[in-house]
């Protein structure tokens, strides 16, 4: 069959997101901090977005977005959103000039107050907010810690006066995890290096003097062992002991303290001294800066019994449109420099409209989960119902994809503390007699709960732990008993019964 190129002609229908559109899908999953840093390189690159002042008036030369700039229909936008990562890297993307039209489908309700809804929600969030966190300067300011890094290299010229040896001792610091372990291959760093391993060695055993004791240890026993050498306190039965972690982690008392050697008082003091010490001492620096959660919604009682859900206002930037400067320049440029000025109109007109978007989008998907979980605010996680993203999607009217973002790194405070936003979905677990399912943080409640309260003598293991969850509605597999069990780091029958019976022995020794 013989080559040859055509031309054809085809027409198709196809699913494209503006730039636009891109960016106030992306603003939906930013947290506030992101959100500020966004604002801010916007406000930097746009001479039209001006940052109001949270005690600012509106002033007649800065305006509201404008109605008409590009409005686009929140199913299209739920629809690309799902089809997104379909799309090829590099796609054209044609400028989106929809009919005027609300942003976002069911608008109209988000601003109508119910009986658990918040005041109207302008571009800037609700209406009267609870008490706030003052600002403090005391505890605002972040604390200077140096990292385990600049704390080793500072003790690394007091050790080390050969350059080979600065190198090396350099390159082992690079490979320190975050715990101070050493835990990469010495011929790897030699052949790096082009040295002999041997020199690698000695370098990490002098630089395993370094403070904090126990850094560039090899592993958890080279890290206890430096540290009882320091306190020398690293005798034939500590060594034993130190040795044989393993059987100490699986609660084999006995045998343990007949491998050391010792009586019953001893090793009690043995692994007294062996708690006090610092399984991961490069913990200690390097840590970031801890950062205060803001919630971006706040929840309190209402005069009715319900829930008055509402927007934080301190997290939502405030930005407007200087409309006076814009009219001045379009009137004074004209050819390229008039085209640079409507595109920054339709930018900023746009940013503010996302804004307004983002924060409807954001007390409509709360004021939801307030609803549908208002047992769980009111007595606690055992009265968590089963709850997915499509329940909210479909209650609200939008996609699951857009449900998501929203809840991505947003925290709601509540009477009960605060809670991130996807805390309120679970999973569900059917019941037993046809009733509504359990959900699954419940049922990990409960679990803990019954284990919590077992008798010494009556350990209970995880299929009679399913058969009391059965017998109280919850259909539950011993096996999954073990998976939740597990989750919670709640040590299995047996390892409880024998750390049940060793604390009944070593009890009236120490008496």
């Amino acid at each position: 069959m013989a080559l040859s190129s055509r031309i054809e002609i085809r027409q198709g229908q196809s699913l494209v997101m503006t730039p636009q559109l891109q960016q106030s899908i992306k603003l939906l999953q930013l947290n506030n901090l992101e959100l500020a840093a966004f604002v801010e390189s916007e406000l930097e690159q746009n001479p039209l977005l001006e940052q109001q002042a949270s005690d600012d008036h509106q002033d007649p030369d800065y305006a509201e977005p404008d109605s008409g700039a590009g409005d686009a229909d929140p199913l299209a936008a739920d629809q690309a959103l799902a089809q997104s990562e379909d799309m090829p890297d590099g796609a054209e993307m044609p400028d989106l000039d929809a009919p005027d039209e609300d942003l976002w489908r069911g608008e109209a309700e988000a601003q109508t107050p119910g009986p658990a809804t918040s005041d109207t929600v302008g571009p800037t969030g609700g209406g009267a907010q609870p008490d706030r966190m003052t600002g403090n300067a005391l505890e605002n300011t972040a604390d200077q810690v140096d990292s385990l890094r600049d704390h080793l290299v500072a003790q690394l010229a007091m050790e080390f006066d050969h350059p080979l040896e600065r190198i090396i001792a350099n390159r082992l610091i690079d490979d320190l995890d975050d715990s101070g372990y050493f835990q990469s291959d010495l011929s790897a760093v030699s052949d790096v290096l082009g040295c002999e391993p041997e020199l690698v060695e000695t370098v990490l055993l002098r630089a395993q003097k370094f403070d904090p004791t126990g850094v560039f240890a090899r592993d958890l026993s080279e890290c206890l062992a430096l540290q009882l050498k320091e306190q020398n306190r690293f005798d034939p039965a500590m060594e034993k002991l130190i040795d044989n972690l393993e059987m100490l982690a699986a609660n084999e008392i006995d045998d343990l303290r007949r491998i050391c050697g010792v009586d019953e008082d001893d090793f009690a003091d043995m692994l007294v001294e062996l708690r006090r010490l610092n399984p991961k001492p490069g913990q200690a620096f390097g840590f970031e800066p801890v950062v205060t959660v803001v919630p971006d919604v706040f929840m309190r009682p209402g005069p009715d019994g319900g829930w008055i859900v509402e927007l934080n206002n301190d997290t939502l930037p405030r930005v407007l449109i200087n409309s006076s400067y814009y009219a001045q320049l379009s009137g004074s440029v004209s050819g390229t420099d008039r085209e640079f000025v409507n595109s920054c109109f339709q930018s900023a007109n746009w940013l503010v409209r996302s804004l307004d978007q983002r924060a409807r989008t954001i007390l409509k998907v709360g004021q939801e989960l307030v609803r549908q979980q208002k047992g769980f605010i009111a007595d606690g996680v055992q009265a968590l119902r089963p709850l997915t993203l499509r329940d909210v999607a479909e209650a609200i009217e939008m996609h699951e994809s857009t449900v998501s973002r929203v809840c991505a790194n947003k925290y709601v405070a509540t009477p009960r503390g605060l809670f991130e936003m996807r805390s309120f979905f679970s999973g569900g677990i059917t019941n037993s007699y046809g009733g509504e399912s359990h959900a699954a943080d419940a049922v990990r409640e409960r679990i803990r709960q019954l284990i919590g309260a077992e008798a010494s003598g009556k350990v209970l293991s995880d299929d009679a732990i399913a058969q009391k969850l059965g017998r109280s509605g919850v259909d539950i597999a011993r096996r999954t008993v073990a998976k939740y069990r597990e989750a919670m780091h709640i040590p299995s029958s047996t390892q409880r019964r024998r750390t049940r019976a060793s604390e009944g022995a070593a009890r009236p020794a120490a008496n």
